[in-house]
């Protein structure tokens, strides 16, 4: 078809193309295919799509069609810089019929000959997704068939987009949480160990982890962390903080140096991040466990004879919040002692208050093995409800005497 079709014709052979291909190709294929057509029907020279990274707040070129090399050598554009920056930041139609470096940022566009360009927002709600634009070697007008018919492709494509990125944010995420996460427990004499870890039914992984590794002196670390946030940023920061984490660890013995440590490093690298974090560190004799909280949740200590309850250690700001010097607590644990470590996922629920599901975590965490306390536990706090958000949980025994 030539671009001398009428605008009826073109809007429905575009139709045609996206309600039929967009769910059975993959997403390389159904670009390609696209923009090949757009620059059939529009009678250009070139089409591309860039996505939005919002958080570098720039434009990647992923697709294009008569300038492929602008996706081979990776252009990227902020926003708000040249033309497609503009097109990103009013978030609305550009033409432009004047291309140089004054206009144009991308030396590809200028090298190319281009003296033409239409650009259109891929917008999918109020997500701006990113931008289609294509162009001309020869002057010409676009007139608002045109505009429109491109910001029909540009809405579709948009669409697509979020959804692709949606599924690999999760994939990532989820790959990389797993990951983190330790597969298999660690022996260590003298302790006991059982976990869980179930992935909440929001959208997005969170960035929930739990973490139990050796240290020299025969001493043992205890980790239990929640970052603010879902998805793959999140699950990013979490093996940060993690990797962090256990290095501070080797260097001290004080939990709440290690945590300071981990809160500079956040504040001065990664500025706006969020987690609430508890770290445990097991002496040798395994008499006693010196605990560190920031932001979180205290754990829960079961000792044979005794009501179970909640460890007695204040609570310091979350990392990433500046605060006054943290604190440690050394707390017994006798032989046969259970301290259960957890995040809000297992305690919180929409329908009734948080100190509802605390109460209940008391009353099922008893000085027994630890895999039968973990069963128990989300037995009563998680049944056959599924949970929002993530949920860890990690029960820790020092062996009977």
């Amino acid at each position: 078809m030539s671009g001398t079709s009428t605008a009826d014709e073109r809007l429905q052979v575009l139709e045609a193309i996206t309600d039929t291909t967009l769910g059975h190709l993959g997403q390389d294929l159904v670009m390609a295919k696209i923009l090949a057509r757009v620059r059939e029907v529009l009678g250009v020279d070139t089409a591309t799509v860039l996505r939005h990274d919002p958080d570098a707040r720039q434009l990647q070129a992923i697709a294009a069609s008569g300038i492929e090399e602008e996706v081979y050598q990776d252009v990227r554009i902020a926003v708000g810089a040249g033309f497609a920056g503009r097109v990103a930041a009013d978030r609305r139609p550009v033409i432009l019929d004047h291309v140089d470096e004054t206009t144009v940022v991308n030396a590809l566009l200028r090298e190319r000959g281009l003296r033409t360009l239409l650009g259109v927002p891929m917008v999918a709600g109020d997500e701006l997704i990113g931008v289609l634009h294509v162009g001309s070697v020869t002057s010409r007008e676009f007139p608002e068939a045109d505009v429109e018919l491109l910001r029909l492709v540009a809405a579709r494509l948009a669409l697509a987009l979020q959804i692709d990125n949606s599924a690999t944010d999760r994939a990532a995420a989820s790959a990389l949480q797993r990951s983190l996460l330790p597969g298999r427990l660690p022996a260590v004499a003298g302790m006991e160990f059982s976990a869980r870890y179930v992935p909440g039914t929001e959208p997005g992984v969170g960035g929930d982890w739990y973490d139990l590794f050796p240290l020299p002196g025969d001493r043992l670390g205890i980790v239990m962390g929640d970052v603010a946030g879902h998805g793959l940023n999140a699950a990013v920061i979490m093996g940060r903080l993690r990797s962090a984490l256990r290095a501070y660890a080797l260097e001290s013995d004080d939990p709440a140096e290690v945590l300071s440590k981990l809160d500079r490093k956040v504040q001065h690298f990664e500025p706006g991040t969020l987690a609430t974090v508890v770290y445990g560190l097991v002496t040798p004799s395994r008499d006693t466990v010196a605990i560190s909280l920031a932001g979180h949740l205290p754990p829960v200590l079961a000792a044979p004879g005794l009501p179970s309850a909640f460890v007695d250690v204040p609570v310091d700001p979350p990392i990433g919040v500046t605060g006054p010097r943290r604190r440690r607590t050394v707390v017994e644990l006798p032989p046969g002692g259970v301290l259960a470590f957890y995040t809000d996922g297992l305690v919180e629920r929409r329908d009734h208050l948080i100190d509802v599901g605390l109460r209940r975590l008391t009353e099922v965490v008893t000085p027994d093995q630890p895999g039968v306390v973990c069963a128990r536990v989300m037995a009563a706090l998680v049944g056959a409800t599924p949970a929002q958000d993530d949920i860890a949980l990690l029960v820790v025994r020092r062996e009977p005497a």
